[in-house]
């Protein structure tokens, strides 16, 4: 008996998007597979139509999930979203043929604890603590326990190694290889005075090690947490610890060489 091969197709709802998930979903039932409507826990193949946004939309829509994930670029960037339009055909021929690599992603995770109860929060690119309406912040930053400085300036971006090439490179951070297990500390418009000693520069570490952000008394209800863009705000924080995930998502790669490329094309 023919096993069912099912495919979930995630598309933006813009006019270029639409017209290239029509033509997927005709190419790829002619090639024998099923395309849900609804998203299927039971596909092999996560289809994501639009920008680097929708990858990131379908992500946490979706919880994270252990299916891989494939990225058809409609938008701008697309750093996640890597094959182009006119490469259907040629996507289709490499998946059916098993011509590509498995990537995986790691992700961050965030506690934050408040004098009533902890939240939790994972991100794909990155987590950001500042202020609301952007004042300056003050906060204490600590790596396994032990104290790194206390910060002064607009935030602190925690960024995983796929998100060292979002908002932590366009404020001064560094490119890492996405398959380092690293976490990123990338300062946002630090304070450097007499009166205020902050780290100028990004610092890279280990992701098995805890990151401890402490909010001064006086910020603990004027903190924002910024999730890939998606802000949330907690009454008394009292501490905010940041780990490397557990969770992991997945990506197909069918170039080797894509980062360079990508990383090429895109910055350079």
């Amino acid at each position: 008996m023919k096993k069912t091969r099912r495919i979930n197709l995630i598309s933006n709802k813009n006019f270029e998007s639409r017209k290239t998930s029509l033509q997927l979903v005709e190419k790829l039932e002619q090639r024998g597979f099923i395309i849900s409507e609804k998203y299927d826990n039971n596909a092999e193949l996560n289809i994501c139509v639009g920008g680097d946004g929708a990858f990131l939309r379908a992500v946490h829509k979706n919880k994270f999930p252990s299916i891989p994930f494939v990225g058809i670029n409609t938008g701008h960037l697309g750093f996640f979203q890597e094959i182009l339009p006119i490469d259907i055909d040629s996507f289709i021929n490499s998946y059916i043929d098993g011509d590509y690599l498995v990537e995986t992603i790691s992700l961050v995770d965030a506690e934050i604890h408040t004098k009533k109860k902890p939240y939790r929060l994972t991100g794909v690119n990155e987590i950001v603590v500042k202020s609301i309406r952007s004042k300056v912040i003050h906060l204490d930053l600590s790596i396994d326990g032990n104290h790194l400085e206390k910060f002064s300036g607009d935030g602190i971006i925690i960024s995983t190694p796929v998100g060292s090439t979002a908002y932590s490179f366009s404020c001064g951070g560094s490119v890492v290889y996405p398959s380092l297990e690293t976490l990123q500390i990338t300062p946002l418009a630090p304070i450097n005075s007499k009166a205020y000693r902050s780290l100028m520069n990004s610092a890279i570490v280990p992701g098995d090690l805890t990151i401890t952000i402490v909010p001064e008394t006086r910020y603990s209800n004027s903190t924002l947490i910024v999730n890939d863009g998606i802000e949330f705000k907690y009454d008394n924080i009292e501490f905010i610890n940041l780990k490397m995930s557990n969770k992991k998502i997945y990506r197909l790669n069918f170039d080797r060489n894509m980062y360079w490329n990508n990383l090429k094309s895109k910055f350079l």
